[in-house]
């Protein structure tokens, strides 16, 4: 596809995000996977954002050192130990001790806390295979490096996949340098290539080609921790009942306006991740009047 050959995003707004309010009917599960070795933190931050956005019932499965630590700091999920390379990555061997949990999953989100590209690719192998057909699933950080390793990964997943890249990883996806990336044309191409919905700095595009863009981030958001926040609020708007597309819609929209919230406080460029997480709720709760 050319660049800039795209139409205009149509712009998302509290309008049009109430013009598809998300049912309240449906508080799914959503089962986090990551939390490697060296870092801990990145589920309990998707899966408290996927809590704040409406799911029911949260699932960590993290690295076996980091599983009960975690369970006290987000008393509200269940959390499972899973087994570690020697580098400290998650091995594919984890999805063994998920076989009873995969199957009651309906939203899986990968990657927060994941580390090291093969290995995280030898994990997808196992795990998709073993997620439950009518699940939708998010790929995030690392499982976005191991899906560009091996696209064929995502074709079990067609029509129920979610992408939230940042630049650096659109560029793997896309198979292009990062100064290339255009966030309209290259967020096209990938959701085409991948036949999954995708979340990339603002713009949400789905396979068909439609797409949208969100003008309310600003600098903040590139802060460590906050593509994870973006990941389970998506994750946490699927386990409601929403549209792949609207989840992705809401959950930039939210994302972007929590951070301008926090600016008054932490600046432009001082907030940090769990902030984020804080401000969902009132966020939502204005859109929803």
């Amino acid at each position: 596809m050319p660049r800039n050959s795209s139409p205009d995003p149509v712009p998302i707004s509290p309008a049009l995000l109430r013009a598809g309010l998300i049912g309240t009917e449906d508080r799914g599960t959503v089962l986090v996977v990551g939390g490697a070795r060296t870092v801990p933190g990145a589920p309990a931050l998707s899966g408290t954002a996927a809590l704040r956005a409406g799911a029911g019932t949260l699932q960590l499965a993290v690295a076996e050192r980091h599983a009960s630590a975690l369970g006290v700091s987000v008393p509200e999920s269940s959390v499972f130990g899973l087994p570690e390379t020697a580098s400290g990555a998650i091995a594919a061997e984890a999805v063994d001790r998920l076989a009873d949990v995969l199957p009651g999953a309906g939203t899986v989100v990968v990657g927060p806390g994941l580390t090291g590209a093969e290995e995280t690719e030898a994990l997808l192998r196992r795990l998709i295979p073993a997620i439950a057909e009518d699940a939708r699933v998010v790929l995030d950080a690392f499982a976005l490096g191991a899906l560009s390793r091996d696209p064929e990964l995502a074709e079990p997943l067609a029509g129920r996949l979610l992408l939230t890249p940042n630049r650096t990883e659109a560029a793997f996806l896309d198979g292009c340098e990062e100064k290339d990336v255009d966030d309209l044309e290259t967020a096209v191409r990938i959701a085409a290539r991948y036949r999954g919905v995708v979340l990339l700095m603002g713009v949400v595009a789905e396979p068909g080609g439609r797409t949208w863009r969100d003008g309310s981030g600003h600098v903040g958001l590139a802060t460590s921790g906050s593509g994870d926040v973006l990941a389970g609020l998506t994750g946490g708007f699927l386990a409601r009942g929403a549209d792949n597309d609207q989840a992705a819609r809401w959950a930039t929209h939210v994302h972007a306006v929590a951070g301008q919230r926090l600016i008054p406080d932490t600046g432009r460029t001082g907030l940090l991740a769990r902030e984020l997480v804080a401000e969902i709720p009132r966020v939502i709760a204005e859109l929803e009047r």
